[in-house]
């Protein structure tokens, strides 16, 4: 009897531990990533968009709407990256602490509208810095008992972030100077290319709501044929279809897949954001700095119609000989 009641009063303690455990709910998943670095153990930890998912698009549920509707702090990327989620959060009724990550960043501004910018301002790892001094203190904010805890995990994730900037600044240096052209399926790389000194192209902007146009493809082909480039890239949440036929047409080879919009699921190859910079550095060396190999293309078979014309022709003259032998 005295051990299922110290069963019954464990499970009771342990459920008012949780309980008491602050909710952190992030809008994307390299944000709750860098939460997790930060907080760890300390917070519970949610997650609107799924991993994998693309924040450009996402359609919340109200799962989600319950989600937020129960945190005690939201984080979110802000720069347009998810224009549903303020309607979501004013919607859902909540009353939790709503930082924006990216606040002190310098972004970088759309060159087609006025007064929009480039979300992706996480795949400039000194921006990143700024990403994380911002949760810390957000977090120190709203749990302030445990700000030593925040403080040293932070100091200690910023240095780990310091030592992957220097990482991919000389492994860059490895694509020969000519062939320093990222081409992707859209425009998610352009701090990346900013920070660590690469051009970049890609079929469609910053938003993967954009629809690839005749005039984008010329531009990538173009793009491709000048720079003689030896790879393109596909993206982790966009259909690969489109750059694997440009790839084709033009005779070079998929690089890899890159991951811009999301971290990878745990069995991938970038399960979290700082493995999703380094496996995109790695990716991208590896691919750029070979030699330009030809794609084989199998051969084309005979014109289907003449070749339907010449099997119609023998049967023809097959039934002819047949006519003329019976009629003798």
């Amino acid at each position: 009897m005295n051990g299922i009641l110290s069963i019954f009063f464990g499970l009771f303690i342990l459920t008012n531990i949780n309980a008491q455990k602050p909710k952190v709910v992030s809008s994307a998943s390299m944000i709750m990533d860098m939460t997790k670095n930060i907080a760890g153990d300390l917070v519970e930890h949610g997650l609107i968009v799924p991993i994998g998912g693309d924040p450009h698009i996402y359609d919340p549920t109200p799962r989600d709407a319950q989600l937020v509707s129960s945190a005690d702090q939201i984080f979110i990327n802000g720069l347009t990256f998810e224009g549903w989620v303020l309607e979501l959060i004013a919607n859902s009724g909540t009353k939790a602490f709503i930082d924006t990550v990216t606040n002190g960043i310098t972004p970088i501004g759309s060159e087609i509208y006025k007064g929009s910018y480039d979300p992706h301002a996480w795949m400039d790892l000194s921006n990143a810095l700024v990403y994380i001094k911002n949760i810390k203190n957000a977090l120190i904010n709203l749990d302030p008992k445990n700000e030593h805890a925040y403080t040293k995990n932070h100091d200690v994730y910023r240095a780990k972030l310091i030592d992957l900037d220097n990482y991919i600044m000389n492994r860059i240096q490895e694509i020969p100077a000519g062939k320093r052209m990222l081409i992707t399926s859209h425009d998610a790389f352009k701090y990346y290319g900013k920070r660590y000194g690469l051009q970049l192209e890609a079929i469609v902007g910053i938003s993967t709501e954009a629809q690839a146009q005749t005039s984008d493809i010329i531009r990538i082909t173009k793009a491709i044929k000048e720079s003689n480039v030896p790879a393109i890239f596909v993206e982790s949440t966009i259909n690969p279809k489109l750059i694997e036929q440009i790839a084709s047409d033009n005779n070079v080879l998929i690089g890899g897949k890159l991951y811009a919009d999301s971290i990878g699921l745990e069995n991938s190859e970038a399960p979290s954001y700082y493995d999703m910079l380094k496996h995109n550095t790695d990716v991208i060396v590896n691919a750029l700095s070979q030699e330009k190999i030809s794609v084989l293309k199998p051969k084309k078979s005979s014109n289907s119609l003449l070749t339907y014309l010449i099997i119609g022709f023998v049967f023809l003259f097959g039934m002819l000989l047949s006519v003329v032998k019976l009629n003798r």
